[in-house]
């Protein structure tokens, strides 16, 4: 799988039993599965290569659900 790099604001979202998310400046959401914690300051400017993940099944439908391959804060 290629990676993207992806820059942006961490938020939490809180919908059903909440999660992070980054969101980019122009507006992409993107849901991290398995964020880092060292990631999950709301309002954190981070930069991430990330790679699309696949889920069988998730409560959230919210964002593309991503993994973090690499990250800078």
């Amino acid at each position: 799988m290629k990676s993207i790099k992806i820059t942006g604001t961490v938020e939490y979202i809180d919908l059903g039993t909440g999660f992070w998310a980054i969101i980019t400046p122009d507006g992409k959401k993107y849901r991290p599965i398995h964020m880092p914690d060292q990631l999950k300051t709301k309002g954190r400017q981070v930069s991430c290569r990330v790679v699309p993940a696949e889920e069988d099944l998730s409560i959230f439908m919210w964002g593309t659900p991503v993994r973090i391959t690499v990250f800078e804060t």
